[in-house]
C-alpha cells in the first residue's frame, strides 16, 4: 500500500492527459498531476515522491517538499482559523489542519507553533497536534549517554529549553550550557550528557569533553578573579597576550568562560573589566 504522508519510491506505469500514474509492487496506484511530472522520463522509471491527500480526499502524489513528514515535529506558521480547527502552511497545496482538539491554546493568524504530524487510522486523513508532550515517551529510551542526537527546541523554561530528542523523547538544555542564540523551532545537533531518574534526559549541544572543559576554565578564570579581590581589568577585548598571561588559556577559551560564568550570574563584565558578582 502506498503510505500516506512520507516519502515512496514508485513505478511511472502510464502516462494520461492529466499526468503520470505511478504504481508500487502491490499493484497500487496514484496520480502525479502533470504539474509535478519531470520533462524527460520514460514508463518503467523509478520516481521519489510524495502522497497525501487532495482536496477530493483522494491519495495524489507531489515533487514539493513537505516541511514536515509523518510523526515528525516542526514549526509551521498558521494561514487561516476555521470552525474546525487552524490551518498550517506545510508547503503542500491543500494546507494541513489543527483541529481543535489537538491545539493547547487557541491558534492565531500568523503566528508560529510547534506540531506533530500524525493520522486519522479510519479516514486516512493527516492532521497536526500541538500537545507536544502527548508525543513523546521517555518509559522506554533509544538513547544512552554520549549519543549524538537530533534536537529540536520546542519550549523556553526559567532553567533552559525542553526540547524534542530523536523525534521521540523529551529532553532538557541548561541554559548555562548554551553558547549560542537558540530559539523555539530551531533544530540542532545536541549529545546525551547524562540520563538522570525517571529517564530524564541532560542534552548538551557539545560532546561531554568539551563541556568538561569549558567548565574548568570557567572555574580557573573565576578562581584568578578571586585570588585578585574579585576584579581584573581584562575583557573579551584585550589582547591574546595579556589574557594568556593571567589564565593560561587562549583568548577564545576565555571568552567562552567569560560567557559561562555570565550566564551563571557568577560575574559582571563592565566596561574594561570583569568583576565578581
Amino acid at each position: 500500500m502506498i503510505a500516506i504522508g512520507e516519502y515512496s519510491e514508485l513505478t511511472i506505469l502510464r502516462e494520461t492527459s492529466v499526468g503520470l500514474f505511478l504504481g508500487d509492487d502491490e499493484g497500487e496506484d496514484v496520480l502525479l498531476p502533470n504539474k509535478y511530472c519531470p520533462e524527460k522520463f520514460d514508463i518503467g522509471d523509478k520516481i521519489r515522491v510524495f502522497v497525501y491527500l487532495d482536496y477530493d480526499e483522494r491519495k495524489v502524489a507531489t515533487n514539493l517538499t513537505p516541511k514536515i513528514n509523518l510523526h515528525e515535529f516542526a514549526l509551521l506558521e498558521v494561514t487561516a482559523v476555521a470552525n474546525v480547527g487552524a490551518f498550517l502552511d506545510w508547503g503542500m497545496e491543500k494546507n494541513l489542519m489543527v483541529p481543535f482538539k489537538e491545539q493547547r491554546q487557541k491558534m492565531e493568524v500568523g503566528r508560529w507553533y510547534i506540531v506533530y504530524l500524525d493520522i486519522d487510522e479510519q479516514t486516512n486523513r493527516l492532521y497536526a497536534s500541538n500537545r507536544i508532550e502527548k508525543r513523546l515517551q521517555n518509559n522506554t529510551l533509544t538513547v544512552a549517554e554520549g549519543d549524538e542526537v537530533e534536537v529540536l527546541v520546542f519550549q523556553k523554561t526559567d532553567i533552559g529549553f525542553s526540547v524534542i530528542v530523536n523525534n521521540a523523547h523529551k529532553g532538557l538544555l541548561f541554559k548555562n550550557e548554551v553558547f549560542t542564540e537558540l530559539r523555539v523551532g530551531d533544530k540542532v545537533t545536541g549529545y546525551v550528557k547524562k540520563i538522570r531518574e525517571e529517564n530524564k534526559i541532560d542534552i548538551a549541544l557539545q560532546p561531554s569533553g568539551y563541556i568538561n572543559f569549558i567548565e574548568s576554565t570557567s572555574e580557573e578564570v573565576y578562581r584568578v578573579l578571586v585570588a585578585n579581590r574579585g576584579f581584573l581589568a581584562v575583557t573579551d577585548k584585550s589582547a591574546p597576550a595579556m589574557i594568556y598571561e593571567k589564565f593560561g588559556i587562549s583568548k577564545k577559551a576565555f571568552k567562552k568562560a567569560v560567557g559561562d560564568l555570565y550566564k551563571q550570574r557568577k560575574i559582571t563584565i563592565e566596561e574594561g573589566c570583569i568583576r565578581v558578582v
